[in-house]
C-alpha cells in the first residue's frame, strides 16, 4: 500500500515545501547556484573575476559578460555566496547524504525496472546515462535562464505564464523521449 501512495505524500510535502518557500522566503530555483559555484572556483584563478562597482545595481561587475547580467548580480552572488539560494542547494546536498544514510541499506546498487528491461542490470550504463542527461538538463536550464523547480514548480505556482510554457514544453519532449528510449509499452507498464 505505501508503494502504491508514496508518489502522493511525495508530491503534497513537496508542493508544502514550494508554498512555504514561496510564501516565507522567495521561489525556489537552483541552476543559478552552479553559476555562482562556477564563479567561485573561476576566481580562486582570476582576482579581478568580480569588483565592486558602485555604478553596477548590485554593487558588483565582472569581465565576464554573464556574471555581468542583470546589474552584476550573478556577480554579487559570487562576492557573496553564502545566500539563501546556496544554502538551499547545501542542504539538499546533506538531505540527500542523509537520506542516504539513514535510509533502507541494499548490497547492490538499484537500477529501475524499466531501465533493466530495457538495457539490462549494467549499473555503470546507468549512472553514466544519468549523468550525461543530468548535465544536458542543467545546460538547457541555463540557457533558459532557469531550471525546472525556477521556472515550472514556482513559476506556476506564481501563475507564471513562462512557467507553463516550461511545463508544456518539458513535457511534449520528456513523454516521446520516454517512449522512445523504453518503448512504448514499456513506458506505461
Amino acid at each position: 500500500m505505501e508503494g502504491q501512495w508514496g508518489w502522493l505524500k511525495g508530491g503534497v510535502a513537496l508542493g508544502l515545501t514550494f508554498l512555504l518557500a514561496v510564501t516565507l522566503v522567495k521561489p525556489i530555483g537552483v541552476s543559478t547556484q552552479f553559476v555562482v559555484a562556477d564563479g567561485l572556483v573561476w576566481s580562486l584563478f582570476d582576482r579581478d573575476l568580480v569588483t565592486p562597482d558602485s555604478t553596477a545595481k548590485s554593487g558588483f561587475s565582472s569581465h565576464n559578460a554573464y556574471l555581468d547580467k542583470s546589474g552584476g548580480k550573478y556577480a554579487e552572488s559570487v562576492a557573496n555566496p553564502i545566500n539563501y539560494g546556496f544554502v538551499f542547494v547545501l542542504a539538499m546536498i546533506a538531505g540527500g547524504f542523509l537520506s542516504s544514510r539513514l535510509g533502507e541499506r541494499r548490497r547492490e546498487p538499484q537500477v529501475p525496472e524499466v531501465w533493466s528491461r530495457r538495457f539490462g542490470h549494467n549499473h555503470a550504463l546507468r549512472m553514466g546515462t544519468t549523468f550525461a542527461a543530468g548535465t544536458l538538463v542543467v545546460f538547457g536550464a541555463r540557457l533558459a535562464g532557469g531550471c525546472t523547480s525556477g521556472h515550472m514548480m514556482s513559476g506556476m505556482m506564481q501563475t507564471s505564464l513562462s512557467g507553463y510554457l516550461f511545463a508544456l514544453g518539458a513535457f511534449a519532449v520528456a513523454i516521446p523521449t520516454a517512449m522512445l528510449v523504453f518503448g512504448r509499452h514499456q513506458a506505461g507498464d
